[in-house]
């Protein structure tokens, strides 16, 4: 295809597809681009994502999103982090963070001067020196402080929200900017006879959608990408076994958390969300280990409050496309994989590979290269939120119930065997450039789940044993008094006028 984009049209709406429309109307602003969008109202959105990384922030940001007035249109709360319980040991419980541990010493990273407090019998749990941790626990919240000296400054924070009303959000945003929306279901997609690529939709009613970049945004099915274009769907299921999910929100508590639960079951673990106006719950689980009556029961078991609606049942694999981008289609969001909601990533996927595609963007002609550098990253990111996701389950000394016994003792990838090798030998994470998930979050599950680092940075024995101690125990009381200044969660939310 000769020329560069002049026409877009997004196939689907939902989160995913009214997330790339916002943000193709924002930065695409004054270029002669068309953006269109086909959504068609029988075909229903997954819509159980309602939990999200700090990165959405800065999403938001760009879209010029007052924070405030977006909370009270999503029904939205605060996010700290996550807290993981019965994953390591039945019993245990451990946060998540989006924050660092602790303060570095003359270069040697606080981990290290734990590690050396711990093998020489120090009691203090490394959540003891987390803000945000602390804050969680006593479901305490505010925004992080500019002054980069402050313990106050040390963590980051993302929303739970109501996923159906911030695709609400974003449609009318990008529809005040000029995106044009069609209704109907696509009932044929026709390709050019030349090159193959596609050339346009046609809907029930006969009309057609021509453009020069599709977007898939068409969910599991992956319309244009996976079913018309080929790509061929990479399997992760014998790593991330959980297939089936159940959501099913309940009338909220007083109990307005912080942070996000995901509580370890017999055959998956089971999430919990609260927001403003009700509380989301949901149970992943493998189909292979248990039935679909039992995993419903087991969820019920665990509300809150009063059921909300009828259980929502979902079904998927995981893993990914083994091409993201072909021809002149790009998939975001479900059609181009789906790792399971544990830690958050899907809407983060979705920011993601909207970046990337205005990143490469072939507004002034096509060239191959840039279908193949959006691949090669887009490869990378999915690679290394698989190795943090299966961390969690063979990270385990559970053997309770056939799953785990399963999960704990599978054959693992290369790439994830070498990081838990490297860290439990002395506590060091692999670095890398371009990855969602940096060193605290996997210092926390790590520890968090009992993989405990053997050996230290030498420098760490610089301080004297006395010196050590009074820096570890200043650090600690630092994290305890910040959060219990802090206001609580819900007194925050009012006085930010945030407050649905």
């Amino acid at each position: 295809m000769s020329g560069g984009v002049r026409t877009v049209l997004i196939v689907g709406g939902g989160t995913a597809g009214w997330m790339t429309a916002a943000a193709l109307a924002c930065k695409l602003k004054g270029l002669p681009v068309r953006i269109r969008l086909v959504e068609s109202a029988e075909i229903g959105t997954v819509g159980v994502g309602e939990a999200t990384v700090p990165h959405i922030r800065f999403f938001n940001a760009t879209l010029g999103l007052d924070e405030a007035e977006f909370m009270r249109a999503t029904k939205a709360t605060f996010k700290l982090g996550i807290e993981f319980r019965n994953w390591g040991r039945i019993g245990d419980s451990y946060i998540h963070p989006f924050g660092s541990y602790g303060t570095s010493t003359g270069g040697v990273n606080f981990l290290q001067l734990w590690t050396r407090y711990r093998l020489n019998g120090g009691s203090l749990s490394l959540e003891e020196f987390s803000l945000p941790v602390q804050a969680s626990r006593l479901g305490r919240f505010s925004r992080p402080s500019e002054d980069l000296s402050s313990i106050a400054s040390t963590f980051s924070y993302a929303y739970q929200f109501d996923a159906s009303l911030y695709a609400r959000v974003l449609r009318s945003y990008a529809e005040e900017r000029g995106v044009e929306r069609y209704e109907g279901k696509i009932v044929e997609v026709q390709r050019r006879s030349d090159d193959g690529w596609v050339e346009r939709v046609v809907l029930e009613d006969g009309s057609a959608l021509e453009a020069d970049l599709f977007v898939d945004c068409s969910g599991f099915r992956s319309l244009l990408v996976g079913q018309t274009l080929g790509a061929a769907f990479q399997s992760w299921a014998h790593w991330l076994p959980c297939d089936r999910a159940i959501a099913l929100p309940c009338s909220g508590t007083d109990e307005l958390t912080p942070y996000t639960r995901a509580t370890a079951c017999d055959a998956g673990w089971i999430w919990r969300i609260p927001l403003q106006h009700r509380t989301g719950n949901g149970h992943v689980y493998c189909s292979a280990f248990t039935d679909d009556e039992t995993a419903e029961r087991t969820l019920v078991e665990q509300l809150d409050g009063e059921p909300l609606a009828s259980p929502n049942r979902l079904r998927f694999e995981a893993g990914k496309r083994d091409r993201q981008w072909v021809a002149n289609c790009v998939a975001i969001g479900l059609s181009a994989g789906f790792l399971e909601p544990l830690e958050s990533t899907s809407i983060h996927l979705i920011q993601l590979a909207i970046g990337r595609l205005i990143e490469f963007l072939p507004l002034h002609g096509w060239d191959p290269a840039d279908a193949a550098e959006y691949n090669r990253l887009m490869d990378i990111e999915y690679e290394r939120i698989r190795d943090f996701l299966i961390l969690h389950y063979c990270a385990t000394d559970r053997s309770d119930s056939p799953f785990w016994d399963y999960v704990r003792t599978m054959p693992l990838p290369d790439s994830l065997e070498e990081k838990i090798d490297l860290f439990r030998h002395r506590g060091a994470v692999s670095r890398y450039r371009d990855g969602m998930f940096l060193e605290p979050s996997w210092i926390a599950v790590y520890v968090g789940q009992n993989i405990l680092p053997q050996g230290y940075d030498p420098r760490a024995d610089k301080l004297s044993a006395s010196d050590l101690e009074r820096q570890i125990g200043r650090v600690a009381a630092g994290c305890r008094f910040a959060a219990q200044a802090m206001p609580s969660h819900w007194d925050y939310l009012a006085q930010l006028g945030a407050a649905a």
